[in-house]
Order: structure tokens, then sequence, then C-alpha cells
């Protein structure tokens, strides 16, 4: 049942013959949200203004964008401490992010969550831990109950290298698998847990192999590439509604910046192997080609960033503005208010 795909290979001009401009246009938008949102709040964090950690995406917005480019309002994403990415291409509004970092009430947690736990159950972001692979189970269980309701509704993971270890990673593919739940299990292959590298701790890195064992398919998938990545999500989450069970995606990318802001980034890797990661970004991939194809010219990818731009500013006045919740609702949220 795994298949494997040969990074580096996949016919990008057919991507996009098959995608509108709009589309590619979209998937470009939401990686440099993504992209310019993160780089903002690594500057908020070095100025004091993020309380906690901060564990930022940059470098892997590609597998956020080209996953959630198929997921609806409802479909449900479970997400880990590195979820910026998840949450902003799920629908939370810049503004939201930002000012839940701040530790404000207009935070899309109410300021309850912050970088690490963050939920917004409105669109369908189910919550980020900072717990290594519980996001595994509990996608399992969305596609359960998605399976219970006769629903179309798929629920997604979106979990590291270092989740792979845990006894989630069996549990929750072998349930989503007997079951064939609409589940789709994304890893996000940076190579890195924390500082422990991958090959290090692993027998078998190329993840999707381990698919075969659970009579799943497993796709091996350029993280680096978004229009890979939206071809292949799209299939698993065709599979996931058409009831033909889940799919692992082992995406393989890099993150560019420490495992968290105010972390050291030297004596796990090397300076060269950054800079080589960096010269495949993937926000940079797609906006080359699709100014050398045709699709869009430097102006329509400059109002992008403008754009952009205008939009995380305004989410930092936002931000800096909004109130701090009310000591008083403290105890808001903890038990159902129901009969």
């Amino acid at each position: 049942m795994s298949q494997q795909f040969e990074i580096g290979h996949y016919d990008v001009a057919e991507a996009i013959d098959h995608l509108s401009k709009e589309q590619l246009l979209s998937l470009y938008r939401t990686m440099l949200t993504i992209r310019r949102t993160e780089e903002q709040l690594a500057r908020s964090y070095a100025g004091g203004k993020i309380p906690g950690a901060c564990h930022t995406y940059v470098g892997e917005e590609a597998i956020a964008s080209g996953v959630c480019g198929h997921l609806n309002h409802d479909d449900a994403i479970f997400s880990t401490h590195r979820g910026h990415g998840h949450a902003l291409a799920k629908g939370v509004s810049i503004k939201e992010l930002i000012a839940e970092l701040y530790g404000k009430a207009t935070g899309c947690s109410q300021g309850r969550g912050g970088s690490m736990h963050l939920f917004s159950p409105e669109i369908g972001l189910m919550g980020t831990s900072g717990i290594v692979g519980p996001c595994i189970l509990q996608a399992a269980g969305a596609g359960y109950s998605f399976q219970l309701l006769e629903t179309d509704r798929v629920g997604v993971a979106f979990f590291g290298d270092g989740g792979v270890s845990n006894g989630a990673f069996h549990e929750g593919l072998n349930l989503a698998a007997i079951w064939d739940l609409p589940t789709i299990f994304v890893l996000e292959d940076n190579q890195f847990a924390t500082e422990v590298a991958f090959n290090t701790v692993a027998r078998i890195t190329d993840v999707a192999k381990r698919a075969e064992g659970y009579g799943i398919p497993g796709v091996t998938v350029d993280g680096n590439n978004v229009l890979e990545v939206h071809r292949v999500a799209g299939e698993a989450v065709r599979r996931a509604r058409n009831g033909e069970g889940p799919t692992l995606l082992d995406c393989k990318t890099y993150r560019t910046r420490p495992h968290a802001e105010g972390m050291r980034d030297g004596g796990y890797r090397t300076a060269e192997d950054v800079e080589a990661w960096k010269a495949r970004d993937p926000i940079e991939q797609l906006g080359d080609r699709l100014v050398t194809d045709g699709v869009a010219s430097d102006d329509d990818l400059d109002e992008i960033e403008a754009e952009i731009t205008s939009e995380v500013k305004a989410g930092v006045a936002f931000a800096e503005s909004s109130p701090w919740p009310d000591p008083t609702t403290v105890m808001d949220h903890t038990f159902s208010s129901g009969s």
C-alpha cells in the first residue's frame, strides 16, 4: 500500500495547468501570510511582548497551506506546539493570532492558550498542544465521530518527527486503519525533534514506508513544494470523504529558525545545511514559478506582499491595544455550563 514519490521530481507544470490563477495565488497568499506573521511574532518575542514560548513555522509553510487548502470550515485539525501556521491556514485571522500570543482577551483563545495551545473550534481548529503525539489520537477520534455521524467531514493530525516514536503514532494509525476512519496523518519531518536528529533515533526515517504495516497508503512528499503537497493532500482528503480510510503523508521539510525563539541554533546542525534549505524556500519557489509561467506578474505578488504587511501591522496594533482577560473570568470554560 505504500506509495513512494521521488522527492524533487514532481511535475510542477502539470499542477499549475490544473489549478486556476485564483487557487495558485491563494496558496501563495496563505504561505506568505504565515511567513510574515511568524517573522513579526519573532520580533515581538525578542521585544518582550510575548510571554512563554514561541515556536515559529518558518520554512514549513507549504504543508499547512497545501493541506488546509482542501479542508472545509467544519473539518477538524489537531496540531502541535508549532501550530501558528496551521491556525492561520485553517482560518484564524492574523490579528486574533497575534493577540492570543500577546495574552489578550481578543485572541482566538481569549488569551488562555498562548503560542502552544491555540483553540478555535468555530473554524475547526480543535487545539494545539506542547505534548508530543496526542494530536494523532485526537484526529483519529474526530474521524470516528464523523464516521458515526455519517458525514463526509475529515480529521487531520499535524505532527513532527518526534511524535513518530510515541506510542500514540502506532495506536492512532492502527485504529484508523482497522476502522477505515476519515483521518489524514500529516508528518512534518523537519528532521529534528528539538535538537535531536531524527536519523539518530529511528532506523526507518522514510516514515511513509511504515504505512504498509497498517495497510494504508503512505506517501513521501516534498514538503517544500506546496503544489506537490496540495496534490497529494487532495487525494488523501478525497479518499477520506469517500469512506476509503486514512492516509499517512510524510512531508520532508526543514525549519530555518531555532526550535523556539530565544534558543540556540547551533551545535546540532550546520549553518551550511540551514542555508541550503533556505535556498529551497517554498514561497520563493512558487512565486518564481508563477512569474516564469506567466500565471502572475511581479506586480501581482507585490500587491499581495503589501496587503499582508499591512494586515500584520494592523494585527500588532490590535493586539497592543486590546485588553487583558478579566481575572473574574478565570474559571470560565472550565466546566460545561449545560445541564
